[in-house]
């Protein structure tokens, strides 16, 4: 049952990928990886309790929070990017 769990998590990571991509915006690619990144945290943690080695559990709670971290960073630096965008094409 778990293995089959497994799976289905590396089908989705596989799709996010793609989505990462191909995605048509910034936006889209930026959330594909961290949908990528918390379906590795879920990996991880069903890999630790197949293999019975709970602190794999700890290392997927530090995983999600660099991912989280990361992501806000990512879409702060897009965000100020496009501000940056907008005035210059007022100023012209």
């Amino acid at each position: 049952m778990y293995a089959a769990t497994s799976l289905a998590i590396l089908v989705v990571m596989g799709l996010s990928l793609v989505r990462a991509v191909l995605g048509p915006t910034a936006f889209d690619r930026v959330m594909a990886v961290n949908m990528f990144g918390t379906k590795t945290v879920l990996l991880i943690a069903v890999m630790g309790f197949l293999t019975g080695r709970p602190d794999f559990l700890d290392i997927a709670m530090v995983y999600a929070l660099v991912n989280f971290l990361s992501t806000i960073a990512v879409l702060r630096f897009f965000e100020r990017r496009c501000q940056d965008n907008d005035q210059r094409t007022e100023e012209q």
